[in-house]
């Protein structure tokens, strides 16, 4: 059993992980098992981190769900899943000027990122010059970065994607390698990490996470943020499941707020350069704790997720400013201050 350390040596652990130094397994299990009562400890620790790298700018994300359902993979978690009789909206990709009208409304949340999410296990190559066209437009027309998340890419799609003016392709790990055959069985963990190897050679910078809540173990945790690490993802969203009615998880208990404080503090740790986004479930998992997660991790989503609502924008913004945080702007953006949808 591992024996938790006391609040000096969690800042051990930061100095450590300022120095480039690998935090052990035992000293990341060490982390998920400490008593509740060291989390504020804990948390200090992973801000030193945080604040050495990101200062105290809060980075955000918007997603729009560009394609809902009709998904042939059997992802357990997923509620778009050919395994999931959850009652969400069913449609084929959307277009252009739909998601042109996502990508003015984030911006106009202060979104530096909008991601372009699709469901499937990878785009055909309709889709993928469906994408293309609307990314070229909003490129044109917005300072805004832009992600992608189509799912597997074939040969060849990850350069088309780049050439188009994607900056990033997020395509998650999800669980451990251990634990992958016990949520999915239609591809495989290395197909998930042969698309993120794909993103980063073609020029988009890799983004993959993770979802906690679906029966890993400690050990587990700490090897996907390990494995997170060697794959060098510049953006590392940790999602918390919402055990959605209809699917496989159906009634899975929810992730507790002071556990899921400690996976963001260990991420921090594990991945310190890194930006670490309080993903899906955030609302369901940390509830009135939310705040707190900003002192290990720099960035969140805003708005809604895939088939699941999100916290209303105007408390984001307000959690931020309340902690004497700031919203970063990403360098296309520059100095602006607001956007707003009728460009004033």
């Amino acid at each position: 059993m591992s024996i938790a350390p006391k609040d000096t040596d969690w800042v051990s652990l930061a100095r450590k992980s300022l120095k480039g130094e690998c935090l052990t397994v035992e000293e990341g299990i060490a982390v998920l098992d400490a008593d509740n009562d060291e989390v504020l400890p804990l948390l200090h620790a992973a801000y030193l981190v945080r604040r050495h790298f990101y200062g105290n700018k809060v980075k955000l994300n918007m997603i729009i769900n560009a394609k809902s359902g009709l998904c042939p993979e059997d992802c357990g978690y997923c509620s778009q899943s050919i395994r999931s009789s959850a009652s969400i909206p069913k449609y084929s990709l959307l277009d252009k000027e739909t998601l042109l009208a996502g990508a003015q409304e984030a911006m106009a949340r202060q979104a530096g990122t909008y991601c372009i999410v699709a469901s499937g296990k990878g785009p055909t190559n309709h889709e993928l010059e469906q994408v293309i066209d609307a990314v070229k437009e909003i490129r044109a027309t917005l300072p805004l970065k832009i992600c992608a998340c189509l799912g597997i890419l074939k040969e060849g799609q990850a350069e088309r994607l780049a050439e188009a003016g994607v900056h990033r392709y997020n395509h998650n790990l999800n669980t451990s390698r251990d634990n992958y055959p016990s949520i999915t069985t239609t591809h495989t963990y290395d197909q998930r990490v042969e698309t993120v190897e794909k993103a980063r050679t073609s020029g988009m910078s890799p983004c993959s996470g993770v979802i906690i809540g679906m029966g890993e173990s400690h050990q587990d945790i700490v090897g996907m943020a390990f494995a997170l690490r060697e794959l060098d993802a510049d953006s590392i969203p940790v999602n918390f499941l919402n055990a959605i009615p209809g699917t496989p998880m159906e009634g899975v208990s929810r992730t507790t707020s002071m556990r899921a404080l400690k996976v963001l503090a260990l991420f921090r740790l594990i991945c310190p350069s890194k930006e670490i986004r309080v993903a899906g479930g955030r609302e369901i998992s940390l509830r009135s704790l939310q705040p707190l997660a900003l002192y290990a991790a720099n960035s969140i989503f805003v708005g809604d997720y895939l088939t699941t609502a999100g916290q209303d924008i105007t408390n984001d913004h307000q959690m931020i400013e309340d902690l004497g945080f700031e919203i970063e702007l990403n360098a296309l953006q520059g100095g602006a201050d607001r956007y707003e949808l009728d460009g004033k």
